[in-house]
């Protein structure tokens, strides 16, 4: 058989499950298994599983699903939930978006290794084969569930209102990699008008995460439909970091001195997009990052590709569930308080001449170049 594995978020990488689970699945079949989530690409990288789980390409669970449909005889979806509660919820929510989750077998298998876990069969055609799973799994199966569509998204047309499901109280809620409230509830209502947030129901808004995720006086608006949203931590602390990797050109599908460019380096821009972060930094040997989150998450991914930074920062940081790693050779200013997005407009006005990348002929060039732009509002910088 042909049996196809979307796997969700970093939990089931670090727990080792994902890879006892691809190791049983190679007695049925070949095996093809793609990471959805950036944080989840980190920890198949820690865990030197980047041969047998794809992390090149940057695709929904549902949309990474109805491509196995195209070409797989089974397809699983793998995912290890804060609890099976939200893990079921989770996969609703991915279901509902598909076309048709009757095309092939598929089976969703929840926490597996937790004596909670599930493994869920998601049409009369996958009995057999979830059957199967449940015996080498050792988990409980589920009957063919009806898909109970949550209301994730309300459309009033200028007001749109998102749910959030699976959050905890005291949680942090993120759009877009932006910090933007706490929880009170585990109610979670993000509502927007005209593309702007104007209330987190069931939570203390930040509201400089606000300002941050609308670009201040830019007033950017958002789309609540497509917009990244994530409650609690992005990942546990049952990992060991990744040290002396090989070189992982292949992984970001282009060489990283980009033909044209001579001896020159390559920077990118980050700008409170952190989830974006394998995205970005094609053929780059440098990012600026802005913002003090952005540089704590981008920073700690890209330390996995020997990709070092230059972060701006100011002060303002809620901080991530697990230890930060920034490459040797990095530096991160830090600014007075709310200069950390001024600073950042500046470096890509006057040192990018306005565009997401430039080149440079050394890392040293450009830091002395974004040093002088920010010199007046700079308090300490930190080299690594």
């Amino acid at each position: 058989m042909e049996i196809g594995v979307v796997i969700h978020g970093p939990d089931v990488v670090d727990s080792g499950m994902a890879k006892i689970i691809l190791d049983k699945l190679n007695d049925y079949g070949n095996i093809s298994a793609i990471m959805a989530g950036t944080i989840g690409k980190t920890a198949v990288l820690d865990a030197h599983l980047e041969d047998i789980i794809d992390i090149r390409k940057s695709l929904k669970p549902s949309r990474c699903i109805e491509e196995f449909f195209k070409t797989k005889d089974i397809v699983i979806l793998l995912n290890h939930g804060k609890t099976t509660n939200n893990g079921i919820i989770f996969a609703n929510i991915v279901v509902s978006k598909l076309i048709d989750r009757n095309i092939k077998p598929f089976i969703h298998i929840e926490r597996p290794g937790s004596p909670d876990g599930k493994i869920v069969p998601w049409n009369s055609r996958s009995i057999d084969f979830a059957l199967e799973m449940a015996k080498v799994t050792e988990l409980k199966i589920t009957d063919v569930p009806d898909l109970i569509i949550p209301i994730s998204v309300e459309d009033h047309n200028h007001r749109i209102i998102r749910n959030v499901y699976g959050v905890h109280i005291g949680e942090k809620i993120m759009v877009n990699g932006i910090i933007v409230g706490f929880a009170q509830s585990e109610d979670i209502q993000i509502v927007t008008e005209n593309g702007f947030i104007k209330n987190i129901k069931g939570a203390k808004v930040k509201e400089h995460g606000l300002e941050k995720l609308h670009r201040y006086e830019q007033k950017i608006p958002i789309d609540l439909n497509a917009c990244w949203v994530k409650s609690g931590s992005l990942r546990g602390n049952n990992f060991s970091v990744r040290k002396n990797m090989t070189e992982l050109k292949y992984i970001l599908n282009e060489e990283k001195n980009s033909l044209d460019s001579g001896d020159k380096i390559k920077a990118v821009i980050i700008d409170h997009e952190a989830e974006r972060s394998f995205e970005l930094v094609k053929c780059a040997q440098v990012a600026v990052t802005i913002g003090d989150d952005t540089t704590d998450l981008a920073g700690d991914i890209l330390y996995r590709l020997k990709i070092p930074i230059i972060g701006i920062t100011d002060g303002d940081i809620d901080g991530f569930s697990h230890n930060k790693h920034i490459y040797p050779g990095s530096t991160v200013l830090r600014l007075k308080p709310g200069y950390d997005d001024i600073i950042g407009k500046e470096i890509k006005n006057q040192v990018f001449n306005g565009k997401e990348s430039a080149y440079f002929n050394s890392i040293n060039i450009l830091k002395n170049k974004i040093f002088a732009v920010s010199k007046e509002c700079s308090i300490f910088r930190t080299d690594y």
